[in-house]
Protein backbone atom coordinates (compact mmCIF):
# COMPACT_ATOMS: atom_id res chain seq x y z
CA UNK A 1 0.00 0.00 0.00
CA UNK A 2 2.92 2.48 1.07
CA UNK A 3 4.57 1.27 -2.36
CA UNK A 4 1.54 2.54 -4.11
CA UNK A 5 0.95 5.49 -2.52
CA UNK A 6 4.61 6.25 -2.64
CA UNK A 7 4.21 6.25 -6.52
CA UNK A 8 1.22 8.23 -6.84
CA UNK A 9 3.09 11.17 -4.63
CA UNK A 10 5.56 11.03 -7.37
CA UNK A 11 3.66 10.94 -10.07
CA UNK A 12 1.90 14.63 -8.78
CA UNK A 13 5.28 15.83 -7.81
CA UNK A 14 6.11 14.79 -11.74
CA UNK A 15 2.82 16.35 -13.25
CA UNK A 16 2.97 19.59 -10.59
CA UNK A 17 5.17 22.21 -12.98
CA UNK A 18 2.77 20.95 -16.02
CA UNK A 19 -0.25 21.18 -13.77
CA UNK A 20 0.83 24.67 -13.12
CA UNK A 21 2.02 25.79 -16.57
CA UNK A 22 -1.61 24.97 -18.10
CA UNK A 23 -3.14 26.86 -15.68
CA UNK A 24 -1.18 29.90 -16.39
CA UNK A 25 -2.08 29.29 -20.14
CA UNK A 26 -5.82 29.13 -19.56
CA UNK A 27 -5.76 32.29 -17.14
CA UNK A 28 -4.26 34.27 -19.71
CA UNK A 29 -6.96 32.89 -22.68
CA UNK A 30 -9.70 33.36 -19.76
CA UNK A 31 -8.74 36.75 -19.89
CA UNK A 32 -8.28 37.33 -23.00
CA UNK A 33 -11.50 35.68 -23.80
CA UNK A 34 -13.51 38.01 -21.17
CA UNK A 35 -11.89 41.33 -22.87
CA UNK A 36 -13.24 39.94 -26.07
CA UNK A 37 -17.21 39.30 -24.56
CA UNK A 38 -19.57 41.46 -23.71
CA UNK A 39 -21.28 40.64 -20.93
CA UNK A 40 -24.69 43.14 -21.62
CA UNK A 41 -24.44 41.95 -24.85
CA UNK A 42 -24.40 38.46 -23.88
CA UNK A 43 -27.13 38.38 -21.65
CA UNK A 44 -29.44 39.87 -24.06
CA UNK A 45 -29.07 37.44 -26.38
CA UNK A 46 -29.16 34.67 -24.00
CA UNK A 47 -32.63 36.45 -23.14
CA UNK A 48 -33.76 36.72 -26.69
CA UNK A 49 -33.29 33.35 -26.90
CA UNK A 50 -35.54 32.36 -24.22
CA UNK A 51 -37.81 34.75 -25.91
CA UNK A 52 -38.02 33.16 -29.42
CA UNK A 53 -38.51 29.49 -27.69
CA UNK A 54 -41.41 31.56 -25.46
CA UNK A 55 -43.19 31.82 -29.03
CA UNK A 56 -42.70 28.06 -30.11
CA UNK A 57 -43.77 26.72 -26.83
CA UNK A 58 -46.27 28.06 -25.44
CA UNK A 59 -47.02 30.57 -27.64
CA UNK A 60 -47.35 28.87 -30.78
CA UNK A 61 -48.99 25.96 -29.87
CA UNK A 62 -51.70 27.61 -27.91
CA UNK A 63 -52.22 29.79 -31.20
CA UNK A 64 -52.61 27.19 -33.63
CA UNK A 65 -54.50 24.72 -30.90
CA UNK A 66 -57.38 27.81 -30.07
CA UNK A 67 -58.17 27.48 -34.01
CA UNK A 68 -58.50 23.91 -34.65
CA UNK A 69 -61.31 21.76 -33.01
CA UNK A 70 -61.39 20.37 -30.03
CA UNK A 71 -60.72 16.67 -30.91
CA UNK A 72 -57.10 17.67 -32.70
CA UNK A 73 -55.68 20.81 -29.80
CA UNK A 74 -53.65 17.84 -28.17
CA UNK A 75 -52.23 16.82 -31.84
CA UNK A 76 -51.35 20.00 -32.55
CA UNK A 77 -49.43 20.72 -29.13
CA UNK A 78 -47.33 17.07 -29.58
CA UNK A 79 -46.15 18.15 -33.50
CA UNK A 80 -44.81 21.58 -31.60
CA UNK A 81 -43.04 20.42 -29.33
CA UNK A 82 -41.70 17.18 -31.16
CA UNK A 83 -40.91 19.41 -34.25
CA UNK A 84 -38.96 21.75 -31.70
CA UNK A 85 -37.01 18.65 -29.87
CA UNK A 86 -35.67 17.00 -33.32
CA UNK A 87 -34.87 20.44 -35.13
CA UNK A 88 -33.23 21.22 -31.45
CA UNK A 89 -30.64 18.28 -31.63
CA UNK A 90 -30.00 18.02 -35.91
CA UNK A 91 -29.40 21.82 -34.98
CA UNK A 92 -26.19 20.92 -32.75
CA UNK A 93 -25.37 17.61 -34.83
CA UNK A 94 -25.13 19.12 -38.24
CA UNK A 95 -27.60 22.16 -38.59
CA UNK A 96 -25.26 24.84 -37.18
CA UNK A 97 -22.37 24.36 -39.06
CA UNK A 98 -24.67 24.09 -42.44
CA UNK A 99 -26.10 27.62 -42.17
CA UNK A 100 -22.89 29.09 -40.58
CA UNK A 101 -20.01 27.18 -40.61
CA UNK A 102 -16.76 28.83 -43.04
CA UNK A 103 -18.40 29.76 -46.14
CA UNK A 104 -16.88 27.61 -49.05
CA UNK A 105 -19.05 28.73 -52.05
CA UNK A 106 -21.93 30.23 -50.55
CA UNK A 107 -24.30 27.70 -50.86
CA UNK A 108 -23.63 25.53 -47.93
CA UNK A 109 -21.25 26.25 -44.30
CA UNK A 110 -18.65 23.92 -43.99
CA UNK A 111 -17.99 20.78 -41.47
CA UNK A 112 -15.82 23.33 -39.37
CA UNK A 113 -18.56 23.58 -36.00
CA UNK A 114 -20.42 19.73 -36.15
CA UNK A 115 -21.75 19.25 -32.99
CA UNK A 116 -20.96 22.82 -32.18
CA UNK A 117 -17.34 21.57 -31.74
CA UNK A 118 -15.02 24.65 -32.65
CA UNK A 119 -16.83 27.49 -31.93
CA UNK A 120 -14.81 30.58 -31.60
CA UNK A 121 -14.94 32.96 -29.02
CA UNK A 122 -17.20 35.46 -30.69
CA UNK A 123 -18.97 35.59 -33.89
CA UNK A 124 -18.11 37.44 -36.26
CA UNK A 125 -17.49 41.39 -35.49
CA UNK A 126 -20.20 40.62 -32.75
CA UNK A 127 -19.35 40.80 -28.39
CA UNK A 128 -20.85 37.40 -27.74
CA UNK A 129 -19.72 34.29 -27.81
CA UNK A 130 -20.17 31.75 -30.48
CA UNK A 131 -22.12 29.53 -28.05
CA UNK A 132 -24.95 32.20 -27.18
CA UNK A 133 -25.40 32.64 -31.09
CA UNK A 134 -25.60 29.19 -31.62
CA UNK A 135 -28.35 29.17 -28.92
CA UNK A 136 -30.14 31.98 -30.75
CA UNK A 137 -29.88 30.68 -34.00
CA UNK A 138 -31.31 27.34 -32.67
CA UNK A 139 -34.33 29.18 -31.22
CA UNK A 140 -35.01 30.17 -35.09
CA UNK A 141 -34.58 26.82 -36.57
CA UNK A 142 -37.00 25.16 -34.67
CA UNK A 143 -39.46 27.60 -34.89
CA UNK A 144 -39.41 27.97 -38.44
CA UNK A 145 -40.72 24.32 -38.88
CA UNK A 146 -43.25 24.30 -36.23
CA UNK A 147 -44.70 27.27 -37.98
CA UNK A 148 -46.14 24.87 -40.71
CA UNK A 149 -48.01 22.85 -38.60
CA UNK A 150 -51.18 24.97 -39.20
CA UNK A 151 -51.55 24.08 -42.70
CA UNK A 152 -51.92 20.61 -41.93
CA UNK A 153 -54.07 20.37 -38.43
CA UNK A 154 -56.41 18.04 -38.26
CA UNK A 155 -55.11 15.17 -40.50
CA UNK A 156 -51.45 14.49 -40.86
CA UNK A 157 -49.88 11.63 -39.93
CA UNK A 158 -47.91 12.28 -36.45
CA UNK A 159 -44.60 10.30 -38.09
CA UNK A 160 -44.60 11.49 -40.97
CA UNK A 161 -44.77 15.61 -39.59
CA UNK A 162 -41.57 14.94 -37.42
CA UNK A 163 -39.83 12.89 -40.27
CA UNK A 164 -40.58 15.95 -43.09
CA UNK A 165 -39.73 18.74 -40.77
CA UNK A 166 -36.38 17.03 -39.11
CA UNK A 167 -34.78 16.67 -43.36
CA UNK A 168 -37.02 20.18 -43.77
CA UNK A 169 -34.80 22.04 -41.44
CA UNK A 170 -31.59 20.59 -43.26
CA UNK A 171 -32.69 20.62 -47.11
CA UNK A 172 -34.33 24.08 -46.82
CA UNK A 173 -34.12 26.20 -43.86
CA UNK A 174 -30.30 25.55 -43.36
CA UNK A 175 -29.23 26.24 -46.57
CA UNK A 176 -31.28 29.20 -46.87
CA UNK A 177 -29.81 30.89 -43.34
CA UNK A 178 -26.53 30.28 -45.12
CA UNK A 179 -27.13 32.07 -48.27
CA UNK A 180 -28.45 35.04 -46.31
CA UNK A 181 -26.82 35.18 -42.69
CA UNK A 182 -24.24 33.11 -42.93
CA UNK A 183 -22.26 34.93 -46.07
CA UNK A 184 -23.83 33.04 -48.31
CA UNK A 185 -24.56 34.15 -52.09
CA UNK A 186 -28.14 36.16 -51.86
CA UNK A 187 -26.23 38.43 -48.86
CA UNK A 188 -22.75 39.18 -50.30
CA UNK A 189 -23.21 38.74 -54.15
CA UNK A 190 -26.79 40.31 -54.33
CA UNK A 191 -26.98 42.14 -51.43
CA UNK A 192 -30.41 40.86 -50.45
CA UNK A 193 -31.36 41.97 -46.93
CA UNK A 194 -32.93 40.38 -44.06
CA UNK A 195 -33.23 41.63 -40.61
CA UNK A 196 -34.85 39.07 -38.63
CA UNK A 197 -36.49 36.23 -40.69
CA UNK A 198 -38.90 37.43 -43.07
CA UNK A 199 -37.30 35.36 -46.10
CA UNK A 200 -35.21 32.95 -44.22
CA UNK A 201 -38.62 32.09 -41.77
CA UNK A 202 -42.23 33.43 -43.29
CA UNK A 203 -40.99 32.40 -46.52
CA UNK A 204 -39.52 29.54 -46.35
CA UNK A 205 -42.43 28.35 -44.07
CA UNK A 206 -45.15 29.78 -46.01
CA UNK A 207 -44.30 28.59 -49.06
CA UNK A 208 -43.17 25.43 -48.33
CA UNK A 209 -46.46 24.87 -46.01
CA UNK A 210 -48.84 25.63 -49.22
CA UNK A 211 -47.17 22.86 -51.04
CA UNK A 212 -47.73 20.36 -48.36
CA UNK A 213 -51.12 21.71 -48.41
CA UNK A 214 -51.57 20.96 -51.79
CA UNK A 215 -50.24 17.49 -51.34
CA UNK A 216 -52.05 16.56 -48.38
CA UNK A 217 -55.58 17.14 -49.62
CA UNK A 218 -58.32 19.25 -47.98
CA UNK A 219 -59.79 17.99 -44.71
CA UNK A 220 -63.05 15.88 -44.59
CA UNK A 221 -66.09 18.03 -45.56
CA UNK A 222 -63.54 20.93 -46.35
CA UNK A 223 -65.03 23.93 -47.32
CA UNK A 224 -68.56 22.95 -46.67
CA UNK A 225 -68.49 22.34 -43.23
CA UNK A 226 -68.35 24.75 -40.77
CA UNK A 227 -64.61 24.27 -38.93
CA UNK A 228 -64.63 26.82 -36.03
CA UNK A 229 -61.72 27.13 -33.71
CA UNK A 230 -62.90 25.34 -30.47
CA UNK A 231 -61.01 28.06 -27.96
CA UNK A 232 -60.77 32.12 -29.22
CA UNK A 233 -59.79 32.67 -26.09
CA UNK A 234 -56.49 30.33 -25.90
CA UNK A 235 -55.99 31.64 -29.52
CA UNK A 236 -55.54 35.19 -27.88
CA UNK A 237 -53.44 34.09 -25.19
CA UNK A 238 -50.89 32.29 -27.52
CA UNK A 239 -50.88 35.45 -29.84
CA UNK A 240 -50.09 37.56 -27.14
CA UNK A 241 -46.80 35.02 -26.01
CA UNK A 242 -45.93 35.33 -29.63
CA UNK A 243 -46.38 39.54 -30.03
CA UNK A 244 -43.81 39.57 -26.72
CA UNK A 245 -41.98 36.53 -27.64
CA UNK A 246 -41.12 38.71 -31.07
CA UNK A 247 -39.34 41.13 -29.23
CA UNK A 248 -36.53 38.66 -28.69
CA UNK A 249 -36.89 37.17 -32.49
CA UNK A 250 -36.43 41.17 -34.03
CA UNK A 251 -35.17 42.55 -31.15
CA UNK A 252 -32.43 39.99 -30.54
CA UNK A 253 -31.52 40.03 -34.28
CA UNK A 254 -29.42 43.09 -33.67
CA UNK A 255 -26.95 40.93 -31.92
CA UNK A 256 -26.49 43.65 -29.04
CA UNK A 257 -28.01 45.38 -26.38
CA UNK A 258 -28.34 48.44 -28.09
CA UNK A 259 -30.14 51.34 -30.55
CA UNK A 260 -30.84 48.82 -33.45
CA UNK A 261 -32.00 46.36 -30.98
CA UNK A 262 -34.31 49.07 -29.41
CA UNK A 263 -35.53 50.11 -32.68
CA UNK A 264 -36.38 46.44 -33.81
CA UNK A 265 -38.71 46.72 -30.81
CA UNK A 266 -40.39 49.54 -31.33
CA UNK A 267 -41.12 48.71 -34.71
CA UNK A 268 -42.20 45.34 -34.16
CA UNK A 269 -44.77 46.55 -31.47
CA UNK A 270 -46.18 49.45 -33.72
CA UNK A 271 -46.07 47.23 -36.63
CA UNK A 272 -48.37 44.48 -34.97
CA UNK A 273 -51.05 47.42 -33.19
CA UNK A 274 -51.87 48.84 -36.62
CA UNK A 275 -52.01 45.48 -38.15
CA UNK A 276 -54.11 44.20 -35.55
CA UNK A 277 -56.45 47.68 -35.82
CA UNK A 278 -56.50 47.66 -39.54
CA UNK A 279 -57.58 43.81 -39.39
CA UNK A 280 -60.66 44.48 -37.04
CA UNK A 281 -61.64 47.64 -39.43
CA UNK A 282 -61.63 45.22 -41.96
CA UNK A 283 -63.70 42.86 -40.37
CA UNK A 284 -66.61 45.34 -39.36
CA UNK A 285 -66.48 46.15 -42.94
CA UNK A 286 -66.82 42.98 -43.82
CA UNK A 287 -68.14 40.72 -42.04
CA UNK A 288 -70.24 43.30 -39.38
CA UNK A 289 -68.16 42.04 -36.33
CA UNK A 290 -64.61 42.53 -34.87
CA UNK A 291 -63.51 39.43 -33.79
CA UNK A 292 -60.76 37.97 -31.45
CA UNK A 293 -59.44 35.82 -34.15
CA UNK A 294 -59.14 38.63 -36.64
CA UNK A 295 -56.95 40.67 -33.82
CA UNK A 296 -54.91 37.96 -33.04
CA UNK A 297 -54.47 36.97 -36.77
CA UNK A 298 -53.50 40.48 -38.02
CA UNK A 299 -51.52 41.02 -34.99
CA UNK A 300 -49.44 37.90 -36.12
CA UNK A 301 -50.04 39.50 -39.96
CA UNK A 302 -48.00 42.96 -38.97
CA UNK A 303 -45.24 40.72 -37.19
CA UNK A 304 -44.53 38.72 -39.93
CA UNK A 305 -44.48 41.57 -42.30
CA UNK A 306 -42.02 43.94 -40.11
CA UNK A 307 -39.75 41.31 -39.36
CA UNK A 308 -37.29 41.60 -42.41
CA UNK A 309 -37.31 45.42 -41.91
CA UNK A 310 -37.41 45.69 -38.26
CA UNK A 311 -33.59 47.48 -37.27
CA UNK A 312 -33.63 49.23 -40.65
CA UNK A 313 -36.60 51.42 -41.16
CA UNK A 314 -38.44 53.74 -39.08
CA UNK A 315 -41.15 53.64 -36.66
CA UNK A 316 -43.69 55.32 -39.12
CA UNK A 317 -42.87 52.82 -41.77
CA UNK A 318 -43.49 50.29 -39.51
CA UNK A 319 -46.95 51.18 -39.01
CA UNK A 320 -47.60 51.61 -42.45
CA UNK A 321 -46.19 47.82 -42.81
CA UNK A 322 -48.53 47.05 -40.32
CA UNK A 323 -51.76 48.32 -41.93
CA UNK A 324 -50.87 47.13 -45.34
CA UNK A 325 -49.74 43.62 -44.59
CA UNK A 326 -53.49 43.72 -43.41
CA UNK A 327 -54.79 45.02 -46.36
CA UNK A 328 -52.52 42.13 -48.31
CA UNK A 329 -53.49 39.25 -45.93
CA UNK A 330 -56.77 39.09 -45.48
CA UNK A 331 -57.84 38.89 -49.05
CA UNK A 332 -55.21 36.20 -49.76
CA UNK A 333 -56.50 34.51 -47.33
CA UNK A 334 -60.06 34.46 -49.29
CA UNK A 335 -58.26 34.21 -52.32
CA UNK A 336 -56.62 30.81 -51.13
CA UNK A 337 -59.25 29.11 -49.51
CA UNK A 338 -62.41 30.27 -51.33
CA UNK A 339 -61.17 31.25 -54.82
CA UNK A 340 -58.16 28.23 -55.21
CA UNK A 341 -59.30 25.95 -52.98
CA UNK A 342 -56.54 25.09 -51.06
CA UNK A 343 -56.80 23.62 -47.33
CA UNK A 344 -54.01 25.56 -46.05
CA UNK A 345 -55.73 25.14 -42.70
CA UNK A 346 -54.57 27.83 -40.50
CA UNK A 347 -53.12 30.38 -43.30
CA UNK A 348 -49.81 29.72 -42.50
CA UNK A 349 -49.05 30.76 -46.32
CA UNK A 350 -51.20 33.92 -46.63
CA UNK A 351 -50.03 35.29 -43.29
CA UNK A 352 -46.34 34.49 -42.69
CA UNK A 353 -46.07 33.73 -46.73
CA UNK A 354 -47.22 36.85 -47.74
CA UNK A 355 -46.52 38.74 -44.98
CA UNK A 356 -42.47 37.93 -45.01
CA UNK A 357 -42.67 38.39 -48.71
CA UNK A 358 -43.99 41.88 -48.36
CA UNK A 359 -41.89 42.92 -45.74
CA UNK A 360 -38.80 42.04 -47.61
CA UNK A 361 -40.05 44.07 -50.78
CA UNK A 362 -41.14 47.25 -48.37
CA UNK A 363 -37.83 47.26 -47.04
CA UNK A 364 -36.45 47.61 -50.47
CA UNK A 365 -38.66 51.30 -50.96
CA UNK A 366 -38.25 52.19 -46.46
CA UNK A 367 -34.32 51.95 -46.33
CA UNK A 368 -33.99 54.91 -48.02
CA UNK A 369 -32.37 57.60 -45.55
CA UNK A 370 -35.17 59.96 -47.29
CA UNK A 371 -38.31 57.53 -45.73
CA UNK A 372 -36.31 57.58 -42.20
CA UNK A 373 -34.75 54.02 -42.98
CA UNK A 374 -30.99 53.08 -42.21
CA UNK A 375 -29.82 53.88 -45.85
CA UNK A 376 -28.53 51.66 -48.72
CA UNK A 377 -24.92 49.81 -48.89
CA UNK A 378 -22.48 51.36 -50.96
CA UNK A 379 -23.47 51.34 -54.69
CA UNK A 380 -26.87 49.80 -54.40
CA UNK A 381 -30.06 52.43 -54.02
CA UNK A 382 -33.45 51.61 -54.14
CA UNK A 383 -34.07 50.01 -58.06
CA UNK A 384 -30.84 47.53 -56.94
CA UNK A 385 -32.07 46.84 -53.77
CA UNK A 386 -35.35 46.13 -54.51
CA UNK A 387 -34.02 43.92 -57.54
CA UNK A 388 -32.05 42.33 -54.41
CA UNK A 389 -35.24 41.63 -52.36
CA UNK A 390 -37.17 39.96 -55.43
CA UNK A 391 -34.46 37.64 -55.72
CA UNK A 392 -33.75 36.69 -52.78
CA UNK A 393 -37.30 36.18 -52.31
CA UNK A 394 -38.31 34.76 -55.80
CA UNK A 395 -34.84 32.58 -55.60
CA UNK A 396 -35.84 31.56 -51.81
CA UNK A 397 -39.66 30.61 -52.70
CA UNK A 398 -38.18 28.60 -55.65
CA UNK A 399 -36.01 26.39 -53.17
CA UNK A 400 -38.55 26.00 -50.74
CA UNK A 401 -41.50 24.75 -53.12
CA UNK A 402 -39.14 21.96 -55.02
CA UNK A 403 -37.46 20.88 -52.15
CA UNK A 404 -40.67 20.63 -49.84
CA UNK A 405 -41.89 18.56 -52.37
CA UNK A 406 -39.75 16.43 -52.69
CA UNK A 407 -39.08 15.85 -49.53
CA UNK A 408 -42.52 15.39 -48.37
CA UNK A 409 -42.55 12.57 -51.25
CA UNK A 410 -39.33 11.30 -50.53
CA UNK A 411 -41.04 10.81 -46.76
CA UNK A 412 -44.02 9.66 -47.74
CA UNK A 413 -42.57 6.76 -49.51
CA UNK A 414 -41.82 5.76 -46.03
CA UNK A 415 -43.98 7.32 -43.67
CA UNK A 416 -47.75 7.63 -45.13
CA UNK A 417 -48.74 11.59 -45.33
CA UNK A 418 -51.99 11.01 -44.02
CA UNK A 419 -54.25 9.42 -41.53
CA UNK A 420 -57.13 7.38 -42.11
CA UNK A 421 -60.64 8.74 -42.69
CA UNK A 422 -62.01 7.24 -39.93
CA UNK A 423 -59.10 8.58 -37.46
CA UNK A 424 -59.43 12.31 -38.98
CA UNK A 425 -63.04 11.90 -38.11
CA UNK A 426 -62.23 10.72 -34.26
CA UNK A 427 -59.40 13.57 -33.71
CA UNK A 428 -55.66 13.01 -34.15
CA UNK A 429 -55.45 13.26 -30.31
CA UNK A 430 -56.91 10.03 -30.16
CA UNK A 431 -56.24 8.55 -33.05
CA UNK A 432 -52.46 9.40 -32.95
CA UNK A 433 -51.75 9.82 -29.50
CA UNK A 434 -54.77 7.89 -27.44
CA UNK A 435 -55.34 10.84 -25.24
CA UNK A 436 -58.11 13.43 -25.68
CA UNK A 437 -57.03 17.02 -24.80
CA UNK A 438 -60.31 17.82 -22.65
CA UNK A 439 -62.15 15.16 -20.26
CA UNK A 440 -65.36 15.97 -19.35
CA UNK A 441 -67.26 13.51 -16.55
Amino acid sequence: MRKYLAAALAAVALAAPALAFAQVDTGVDAASAADAVDSGDTAWILMSSALVLLMAMPGLTLFYGGLVRAKSFLSVLVQVGAIAAVVSLLWVIVGYTLAFGEVHGGWLGSGNAWMLLNLGNVRGESAIPESAFALFQMAFALVTPALMVGAWVDRARFGWVVAFCAIWSLVVYAPVAHWVWGGGWLATKLGTLDFAGGIVVHTTAGVSALVVALLLGKRAGFPKTLMLPHSPALTMAGAALLWVGWFGFNGGSALAANDDAASAIINTHVAACAAALAWLLIEKFTVGKPTSIGFATGAVAGLATITPAAGFVSPGAAMLFGVLAACLCYPMIQLVKKRLGIDDSLDVFAVHGVGGMLGAMLLGVFLSPKLGGTGYAEGMGMARQLIAQATGVGAVALWSAVASAIVALMVSMVLPMRVSEDDEREGLDYASHGERAWEFD
